[in-house]
């Protein structure tokens, strides 16, 4: 994974669009999570596309259209690449939701006729990929992970693995999201997932389930030569991915943290470097008991009882499924170039099962951090993990 470098970055979140305004946000411990008990974003499509467009567009899509423009054209990908070598994976958890459970209400309400022939292509969950592709006239690998909320990361670590491999220049890679609609909700609630007083507390003693939020954020991952050559400025590196499977249940992780120990370990072998080199690790951190039980668990295999700083951004973004790796890796990427670490928003009293250095209360300074690790564990049992280093 040598020699790949991030030189764009984008984002739209609850917090707030735009990668310094969310960074600033984190740091001045702002939360996007509404008294609803949910954290959407404030978003209007029609800055980044026409109205018809938009009405042609799921909101999932949407956003990741947003976040993208603004990695892209930062990181000055128009008119200075070949297209053929410029590819999109951009994921999703679950796609087009507003899309279907409109579209599902209305045929059964009236029949076949009053479906959208739209239906199909704004519910895809490539749809997003395939718009930005278009957008940019990009030609080379593009495709839709779907891992729930392992997603984000898998997508970048993929996006890597492609460069890596010799298969494209440039990459656009992140997650989106946007699930905030009643069937969707009234499911996680009805697994007890949810929180009930609608807080997102990772970590803390009262946690008692994450709540739901929309966004998206991307990447431009660039081969350094083809970087420098084209004099972009180079933001962060991706320097380790690693990916494994619990195996275990369908929605809780494996017990003993197995899974997450084992895509953390590979994904600092992948990049050459030890535990000791890590110097903030930006957590799964649901807020969920039993994640964040587990996730403390591994974090003590891999890191020791001595392990790095700790915080997770669900706090004040709430949970945003298939952009949650993507949106905490750029939280990486900025915690890397200003030496500044986010705290957890709402953790005020650390559960005892849950013992690390935590970052709560106030943001942390780390002028010296070279090295900071992102980890996303999904339903599904599937998990990703990215090691980012400074430039």
């Amino acid at each position: 994974m040598e020699g790949i470098v991030i030189t764009g970055r984008g984002v739209v979140s609850p917090v707030a669009s735009g990668v310094d305004p969310f960074f600033n946000g984190l740091l001045g411990m702002e939360g996007g999570i509404s008294d609803e008990g949910i954290a959407p974003c404030d978003f209007d499509p029609e800055t980044v596309m026409t109205p018809k467009e938009a009405r042609r567009t799921d909101r999932f899509a949407q956003l990741a259209i947003a976040a993208a423009d603004q990695a892209a054209d930062e990181a000055g990908l128009v008119g200075e690449v070949d297209p053929r070598r410029v590819g999109v994976i951009v994921g999703t958890g679950v796609g087009g939701l507003t899309t279907l459970q409109r579209e599902c209400t209305t045929w059964l309400a009236e029949g076949d006729r009053a479906v959208s022939p739209l239906f199909v292509p704004m519910m895809m969950p490539n749809a997003a990929a395939g718009q930005i592709a278009m957008r940019r006239g990009l030609h080379g690998p593009g495709f839709s992970i779907a891992s729930a909320c392992s997603t984000g990361a898998h997508s970048i670590g993929e996006a890597a693995r492609l460069i890596a491999r010799g298969e494209a220049d440039a990459m656009i890679a992140g997650g989106t999201e946007a699930a905030l609609v009643g069937l969707c909700i009234a499911a996680f609630r009805r697994m007890g997932a949810l929180s009930r007083v609608g807080e997102s507390r990772p970590f803390d003693t009262r946690r008692d389930g994450f709540v739901m939020g929309e966004g998206s954020a991307v990447l431009v991952l660039e081969r350094e030569e083809h970087a420098r050559a084209r004099g972009a400025q180079i933001f962060a590196r991706v320097t380790g991915y690693g990916a494994s499977n619990d195996a275990y249940h369908i929605t809780q992780p494996e017990e003993h943290g197995r899974g997450a120990v084992e895509a953390m370990t590979a994904a600092l072998a992948d990049a050459d470097l030890s535990p000791a080199d890590v110097g903030y690790v930006n957590a799964h951190g649901t807020s969920t008991p039993i994640n964040d039980r587990v996730e403390t668990i591994a974090l003590r295999q891999v890191f020791s009882d001595d392990g790095p700083p700790v915080s997770s951004c669900k706090g004040a973004v709430g949970h945003t499924l298939g952009a949650a790796g993507a949106i905490e890796a750029l939280a990486c990427v900025e915690a890397l170039r200003r030496g500044a670490l986010p705290p957890t928003l709402g953790l005020e009293d650390i559960d005892p099962e849950c013992q690390a250095d935590h970052i709560a209360g106030a943001p942390r300074e780390a002028p010296d951090l070279r090295v900071a690790l992102s980890n996303s564990f999904a339903f599904g049992g599937q998990n990703a993990t990215l090691v980012l280093q400074a430039a």
